[in-house]
């Protein structure tokens, strides 16, 4: 990536935490990512990234504890989202940590209808939180162009489903699987490990014929790893960016950063951005966010200092 910071590699290091060489196969580290499609669209995030919008349909998020479960109300904040400057709307219906079973028929009965009436009312790509192929399929059919699934895609159809109906998919580091618990997490090299199940993820991804501007790539943080280890990962994006797929940030208001700084979950706001501010610089393409107007400020200001030419001043937004 043009004007990524890189990472040295003692930064990395925590509670056993190393960076390390990497030991993995796959697309050569260092490859620089420019485009990444979602659906008819094509996006240049050479320089700019994407910020998605978190939109909950569930009744025991962690971060929202349930007040975007009814339709209306998650409606009127995608709305809020789209006006704030989401390029793109990702819609859930089961949250990732334990909690109470949701069986697939609810999960469908959450989120198909969310994003039917979402794709109707609002001109921004959607993606689709879920690790379910017949989820992430039927919402294909209803307008998602994108399946971000969380258990690196566990579900055998999950890639068929997506090649069928010519959507972007989202290939994430989970150490057990979603909604299972996993308190104490042990690794000899993090940042090794999941630049290593990540490359194969997209080899595999490419393989059952998802073009490779169509694969995302995120390492899960708070996923299966203490706070050390989602730390050494952040600061480690451009290693992972470097595998040649757009990488996709998901920091917001997470665990990692209330314990490493202290803070309620009501106190992440200015953390939460600051960990964007470096994903974005260090290479990742998507952050996916609760407070999107912060986000689209931090990554203007981004775009406008990584796309900036050295010999020339960089004009005011607006200007001629």
């Amino acid at each position: 990536m043009v004007g990524v910071v890189g990472t040295n590699p003692a930064e990395a290091k925590g509670a056993g935490v190393t960076a390390g060489p990497l030991r993995r196969s796959g697309p050569p580290v260092g490859r620089s990512v420019c485009h990444l499609a979602l659906g008819n669209r094509r996006y240049d995030v050479q320089h700019r990234a994407l910020v998605m919008g978190i939109l909950n349909r569930t009744p025991d998020s962690f971060y929202d504890r349930g007040a975007t479960f009814g339709l209306d109300a998650l409606l009127e904040r995608a709305e809020r989202l789209v006006t704030e400057g989401a390029d793109v709307l990702d819609v859930g219906g089961v949250k990732a940590g334990p909690g109470p079973e949701v069986g697939e028929q609810e999960e469908l009965d959450r989120v198909v209808p969310a994003v039917e009436a979402i794709v109707a009312r609002f001109d921004v790509p959607v993606s689709v939180d879920t690790w379910r192929a017949n989820v992430a399929g039927a919402s294909f059919r209803a307008g998602a162009v994108l399946g971000n699934d969380i258990s690196g895609f566990a579900d055998p159809d999950y890639l068929r489903v997506a090649v069928d109906a010519g959507a972007s998919v989202v290939a994430t580091h989970i150490r057990l699987g979603p909604r299972v618990p996993d308190p104490q997490p042990v690794y000899s090299d993090v940042v090794a490990t999941v630049a290593g199940y990540l490359a194969e993820r997209a080899t595999r991804a490419m393989a059952a014929g998802v073009p490779g501007e169509r694969v995302v790539l995120d390492a899960g943080l708070d996923l299966g790893k203490t706070a050390d280890h989602s730390l050494a990962l952040l600061r480690a994006s451009d290693v992972l960016a470097g595998l040649g797929h757009p990488l996709l940030l998901s920091a917001s208001n997470k665990t990692f950063l209330g314990v490493r700084l202290g803070l309620e979950l009501n106190e992440r706001r200015e953390a939460s951005l600051a960990a964007a501010a470096l994903g974005i610089a260090r290479g990742c393409r998507v952050v996916r966010v609760h407070d999107v107007a912060g986000a689209v400020r931090v990554r203007d200001a981004l775009e406008s200092i990584l796309s900036a030419r050295q010999d020339q001043p960089v004009p005011p937004r607006g200007a001629p």
